[in-house]
């Protein structure tokens, strides 16, 4: 699906048009006074968002060791202009969602409003705005018919009394009418954070039912916030860790329907899956794509060994990275390709490497106390994130990639499985309840660890993957 993407019009003048890639180019013009200033120094070591207190100068969330307090905004219901009826709420309602789930944004709601916007380009009242304490103010407009749906909107800074950057507008399909939602909430979350926008995304995820001990799982995939539910395959075979390309187009899997463990490629569209690296009597699995999308690296267990292998797409050779004793898995690229992080026990206990692409002597990363494991680099290339299981518990946590500055940001039974956002900054993840009536559930978190949320599901959920930023 493609989006047609242009400026908000104004007073009769006809949008116009502008390149659906634009958004990823960063709209500059548009967001000079949305910067958001960031100490560095600290970097992600404990990203949270200070007060955002009264000011004249341009809205931002400051990134800071500060204590949090969500920056209030006010969003009333977008205008229907034509066709929409309760698709125009439907829509604000989504944008919204995708704000508030962050934790860096607090919805004030419509019974605190003073004025009401009735026009989307009627004058913005910015005193009565200001005096419920709304910070940004967002307005919206959504026509609707033949099966195609235009959204508009525009952001205001409040105590500024001005906009923030032009209004845009987006044109879809009805049937993607979620889609434009979180576009329209990217926007609005990059503007204000200066950070990558990571909401217009998908996660596939194992789906299971039936009792704890007898579960049966199938791959299904869906918005970020768990909408849209798709289901990719059925239950006649136990799946796990399903993996996107770089393009979001295909998945890789584990599929058990032989009896063992074999690596799967699917095209997402066609819903067509192919067998990968099918070599006899050798159990594959935990497979990821490299960044370029042309190879595959997996574990692959042989004569009582079990090493990391590469494997080039579209008919390669099968390439041998380690050669070790040790059971070697998980294995993640760095963004730009060229090391790998993964987990081994070659050191006596679990811990994590980091190695060359092309294979060669890995250096070990982490020291602290417990078992380490399913390593992934983080999109940023700054961190990397792992499930960490120590005393009895489980956790979520981050490190740089020399081993340096890690912080746990989550504790429970059993949590595991960290995937990351596109934009680097939140992570999901499975945790698993204790009993026989447990059940496994998405979570995300922040980075800061501060923001944990359960990600509504159908029924129970596992080992996710997040989509890149999709097109």
């Amino acid at each position: 699906m493609t989006f047609r993407i242009a400026r908000a019009s104004q007073a009769g003048r006809a949008p116009a048009a502008i390149d659906h890639h634009a958004q990823d180019r960063g709209f500059p013009t548009m967001i000079r006074t949305l910067c958001m200033t960031a100490a560095l120094t600290a970097l992600a070591a404990a990203l949270t968002p200070a007060p955002v207190a009264a000011q004249q100068g341009p809205l931002k969330i400051t990134i800071t060791d500060g204590v949090i307090e969500p920056l209030p905004f006010a969003a009333p219901a977008f205008i229907d202009e034509g066709g929409a009826g309760e698709l125009a709420r439907a829509i604000s309602q989504v944008v919204a969602a995708d704000l508030t789930g962050t934790g860096l944004f607090r919805e004030i709601g419509p019974e605190a409003y003073i004025s009401q916007v009735t026009s989307f380009d009627a004058p913005v009242a910015y005193a009565d705005w200001k005096a419920i304490n709304a910070q940004a103010l967002i307005t919206g407009a959504v026509q609707a018919g033949g099966g195609q749906v235009v959204v508009k909107f525009r952001l205001f800074d409040i105590f500024s009394g001005q906009p923030l950057g032009e209004g845009l507008q987006f044109a879809g399909t009805e049937a993607d009418w979620r889609r434009m939602a979180h576009k329209v909430a990217d926007q609005i979350y990059s503007r204000i954070t200066g950070e990558g926008p990571y909401f217009d995304s998908r996660v596939v995820y194992v789906s299971e039912s039936g009792p704890k001990n007898a579960r049966a799982k199938r791959l299904a995939i869906s918005d970020y916030d768990g909408a849209n539910v798709k289901y990719l395959t059925d239950s006649s075979a136990i799946v796990i860790a399903p993996r996107f390309s770089p393009d979001g187009n295909r998945i890789l899997f584990t599929s058990f329907e032989t009896g063992f463990p074999r690596i799967k490629l699917m095209d997402i569209g066609s819903m067509q899956s192919q067998s990968l690296a099918d070599l006899q009597g050798n159990m594959t699995f935990a497979p990821r794509f490299s960044p370029d999308g042309g190879s595959v690296i997996f574990s692959l267990e042989q004569g009582g060994n079990t090493d990391l292998y590469a494997l080039a797409l579209g008919g390669g050779n099968v390439a041998q990275l380690t050669n070790s004793p040790a059971i070697e898995t998980a294995p993640s690229y760095s963004p730009d390709g060229s090391r790998i992080v993964f987990e081994s026990d070659r050191s006596g206990t679990q811990q994590l490497y980091v190695m060359a692409a092309g294979g060669g002597e890995p250096t070990r990363i982490s020291f602290g106390e417990g078992r380490y494991g399913t390593p992934v680099w983080s999109p940023r290339g700054d961190m990397i994130a792992f499930t960490k299981q120590n005393k009895g518990r489980f956790h979520i946590g981050v490190m740089r990639t020399d081993g340096s500055e890690e912080r746990l940001l989550t504790a429970s039974f059993l949590d595991e499985g960290p995937t990351w956002a596109p934009n680097g900054r939140v992570i999901m993840f499975t945790r698993e309840s204790a009993g026989a009536g447990g059940g496994a559930q998405l979570f995300s978190v922040d980075i800061s660890g501060r923001n944990l949320t359960a990600v509504p599901m159908e029924g129970a959920a596992s080992d996710p993957a997040w989509s890149p930023l999709l097109p």
